[in-house]
């Protein structure tokens, strides 16, 4: 990964990572050829099963399945309990939404957790 390229960031807790994130990433990739995915913080409970190590692996297991590589196509940092992001003017960057259709968009990471067998 080129750090003076311009990246596309996907922020959150990807408790568990699944298809949904990874047809996110996809979609991220294509604006600007390379991905920050930033883990926020969160202490591990049930709603946040996974620790920074484990949520991490999982990242790169499930992209890694697709094809994308470590260190090439993304990266991952830990950030904090970020919740929100604000901004004065525009200073070079936009926030982009994207469209990934009604199933992927009703998905429930609460409901993935409670049947592990569909993380990816």
């Amino acid at each position: 990964m080129d750090w003076t390229k311009p990246t596309t960031q996907m922020l959150g807790r990807f408790q568990p990572w699944h298809k949904g994130h990874t047809e996110l990433f996809k979609q991220c990739l294509t604006k600007t050829g390379q991905v920050i995915i930033q883990i926020r913080w969160m202490p591990k409970n049930n709603d946040n099963p996974y620790d920074y190590k484990e949520t991490t692996q999982n990242i790169i297991n499930g992209l890694e399945k697709e094809g994308f590589k470590y260190g090439v196509e993304f990266e991952i940092e830990r950030v904090p309990n970020i919740v929100d992001i604000g901004y004065g003017r525009d200073v070079g960057y936009t926030f982009t939404q994207y469209d990934l259709g009604e199933d992927i968009h009703r998905m429930s990471a609460t409901e993935i957790r409670n049947n592990e067998n569909t993380l990816y």
